[in-house]
């Protein structure tokens, strides 16, 4: 029996990944990450689409698809064959999950929808990501996160007051809705075991965009309008944000009175600013927040960073630096906490792979597999889980279909 401080949770479960881009591909990392075999099958040429965006690792990955393809096989298979849909039935069959984000119908074309795949595998769980509500009007929209980010008004809370509407550095539509999709898909896998039945998960980004504007979101309901946008700032909490020392930026985060009567008297020196009545709660800082910033950041800017991030930190005042991104994945914190891995990849030589961010039992979970080169699994795959002979391979690598 193993040892359930070292075996990973969901060892054993196996996922038939038909998705591609980001949303889908998320959701099985996180699947991956925790312990489950992924089988991401891919077109045996062009392969996900991803491997063709930003910078290149080697000859068929990049940075984009290695961001989200850790601890996956890859497997190619011409799904547009008859005999390459045939082999996604079988896998399909030999698995307890699978994940696809086709355009809305593809997968019933290809015969490999829910009420297709589930005749022969009663207890499987499909989950089907899609733009919009497959019930909906919209069902054959196609889904992109930046289109979500604007019509779920995303880009409207983002950014300074003084500019357009902005999106969010990162497809968070797309990796939000891939969580969603990861949390749902965990939450059958455990229903199966004391029902032993399937279910058919269907997730929509604009549904996850619209959830992900969460207080901002409520507050707009209540207002009957749009909150104003803050920028850097909280619309709620003040002071909360991003101020200029001497010698560089630097996050100020005062979560209550106490903290803000600290940072007057021991950090700033600034007693009358605690004294004053419209600075002593939240609520009144935030309505006098025009009076107050003007004296914070004039006091945080004749001072230097690190002397502030030291009187902060000794006040018990949350504080940071705000670094530059490769600064901060190549700092101390980062390369300590082992979120940064160096892997060995057969024609890149060595390369960094994201550590997945879980850790059981006071260990973090492992990089099992580096993001796959196109096809690395195939032969493994379909020979290990389908029994299929050299020959039967080699005539469908002649045919194109794999």
């Amino acid at each position: 029996m193993s040892n359930p401080k070292t075996s990973l949770p969901l060892a054993g479960v196996r996922v038939l990944d038909l998705s591609r881009v980001m949303a889908g591909p998320w959701c099985s990392m996180v699947l991956g990450d925790l312990g489950a075999e992924i089988i991401k099958v891919e077109h045996p040429q062009r392969g996900d689409d991803t491997r063709d965006w930003g910078l290149p690792v080697g000859s068929t990955e990049t940075a984009y698809f290695n961001s989200v393809n850790r601890n996956k096989r890859s497997v190619t298979i011409d799904l547009q064959t008859p005999e390459g849909q045939q082999l996604a039935r079988e896998l399909a069959r030999t698995s307890d999950v699978v994940i696809q984000n086709f355009k809305f119908g593809g997968a019933e074309k290809l015969g490999l929808g829910y009420e297709q795949l589930t005749q022969e595998h009663e207890d499987l769980i499909y989950c089907s990501i899609s733009g919009y509500d497959r019930a909906g009007p919209e069902a054959a929209r196609p889904g992109y996160d930046i289109v979500v980010q604007g019509e779920a008004g995303l880009m409207a809370m983002n950014g300074e007051s003084t500019q357009p509407p902005l999106k969010f550095g990162v497809a968070a539509v797309d990796i939000m809705t891939g969580m969603y999709s990861a949390q749902a898909i965990l939450a059958a896998l455990f229903e199966r075991t004391s029902t032993g039945n399937g279910r058919h998960i269907e997730m929509a980004l604009y549904d996850c965009g619209l959830t992900i504007t969460s207080y901002y979101g409520l507050e707009a309901l209540i207002m009957g309008e749009d909150p104003p946008r803050c920028g850097n700032a909280h619309p709620s909490v003040v002071p909360y944000g991003v101020f200029n020392a001497e010698d560089g930026p630097l996050v100020v985060a005062v979560g209550n009175n106490a903290q803000f009567a600290r940072l007057c008297r021991e950090v700033i020196e600034r007693p009358d600013l605690a004294d004053d009545e419209r600075f002593k709660t939240n609520i009144n800082r935030a309505t006098h927040r025009a009076a107050l910033l003007p004296e914070l950041t004039g006091e945080l800017a004749r001072r230097k960073r690190r002397d502030l991030l030291q009187r902060m930190t000794q006040a018990g005042i949350p504080c940071g630096e705000v670094l530059g991104l490769h600064e901060a994945l190549s700092s101390t914190r980062a390369i300590d906490a082992g979120i940064v891995t160096t892997q060995t990849h057969p024609e890149a030589g060595d390369m960094h792979v994201l550590a997945p961010p879980f850790r059981f039992d006071g260990a973090r979970l492992p990089v099992r597999h580096i993001p796959p080169q196109l096809g690395e699994g195939t032969q493994h795959v379909l020979q290990g889980l389908l029994g299929l002979s050299d020959a039967r391979l080699s005539q469908l690598k002649a045919a194109g279909v794999v």
